[in-house]
């Protein structure tokens, strides 16, 4: 095992519970954990508009328990966390445009569920070690890139305050009571699993909807920088995180191995598919208001404490996601 990398040797035989654990993410870390002899537990409320999709873990899913369960459910909690040794906290509403037109909901899930969760581990398991996901939209416009962790958290949408929420939780749950959490800030996470019914998870979503159906796609204005995170990749940095004692209360930006426009990485899909249409457009207003402008992230805080970096280039990501897709499209739209 190199530096920066988990082992099955942390996790073979142990309790593992994962919130959205039917998603994207979630599901990815599922498989990774069970292969490698976790007793795994997953939870999802498998809301349509949330991302839990059972396709997800229909290759193992007789290896895992699933519970179909919204994290909301105070009740419950007490009875899946007990006993569990790690805790990967994916469940979230992750709608930007979502949180504002129902910012309720979003407080209820992303605020006021953590704070339960992390209340049911105080009292009941203070041994669990958790890794709660966070979102790099907490930063808002970014003042500088690439962005650190000590960027001023300004977040444009009731989401990115939300989330901020549900983080600052888990990192004084692990200072005031010793329980052991950290916190991942995600960004642009990409790959098999992903939704592409919509852009509540992310736009490229959509792109590789429609390119893989031969139909144009939207390009928002273009100028804009990223990075994105190819799946495997966030899935070695829960694990590593979960299995390293120096990552407990601190907050880490994952990020890419390139920083590309948007009209760049719209040229680049289309190459890997072999063909395909860009269309650019001005943004929709109510996406104007909480666009953020350029983002890439300054990872080099997660590489010190625990050696992780990505690894997948943004092309051969695509080349995976695509393939993926091209023989699955009808179990994601």
């Amino acid at each position: 095992m190199t530096e920066g990398q988990s082992s099955h040797r942390d996790f073979a035989g142990k309790r593992v519970l994962i919130t959205g654990g039917l998603g994207f993410i979630g599901s990815h870390l599922a498989g990774r954990l069970v292969d490698w002899g976790a007793d795994v537990t997953v939870v999802d409320s498998l809301i349509p508009e949330y991302g839990g999709n059972l396709f997800n873990v229909s290759k193992f899913a007789d290896r895992i328990r699933i519970n179909i369960s919204d994290v909301r459910d105070e009740h419950g909690l007490r009875y899946l966390i007990g006993g569990q040794d790690f805790l990967f906290n994916l469940a979230g509403q992750t709608g930007h445009m979502d949180s504002m037109k129902d910012p309720e909901t979003d407080l209820e899930i992303n605020g006021r569920a953590q704070l339960a969760i992390l209340e049911t581990c105080r009292k009941f398991n203070p041994e669990i070690k958790i890794v709660f996901a966070s979102t790099r939209q907490i930063y808002g416009r970014p003042q500088y890139v690439p962005v650190d962790e000590k960027h001023l958290v300004r977040p444009v949408d009731v989401n990115g305050i939300n989330k901020a929420a549900g983080e600052a939780y888990h990192i004084l749950y692990n200072d005031v009571y010793g329980i052991r959490a950290c916190a991942l800030r995600l960004t642009n996470t990409y790959g098999p699993h992903m939704r592409i019914c919509d852009a509540r998870q992310t736009f490229l979503g959509i792109w590789i909807r429609q390119v893989i159906r031969g139909e144009p796609f939207e390009v928002w204005e273009g100028s804009q920088l990223r990075d994105f995170t190819y799946v495997d990749d966030a899935v070695e940095a829960f694990l590593a995180c979960a299995s390293d004692e120096n990552a407990n209360g601190r907050t880490f930006n994952l990020g890419g191995l390139e920083v590309i426009s948007l009209h760049d990485l719209a040229s680049l899909l289309i190459k890997v598919n072999g063909g395909g249409v860009a269309e650019t457009r001005s943004f929709p207003p109510e996406r104007k208001r909480i666009d953020i402008g350029d983002y890439y992230a300054d990872f080099t805080a997660i590489r010190t404490a625990i050696g992780w970096e990505p690894r997948v280039p943004l092309e051969v990501g695509l080349a995976r996601t695509l393939e993926f897709y091209r023989q699955n499209l009808d179990k994601y739209v």
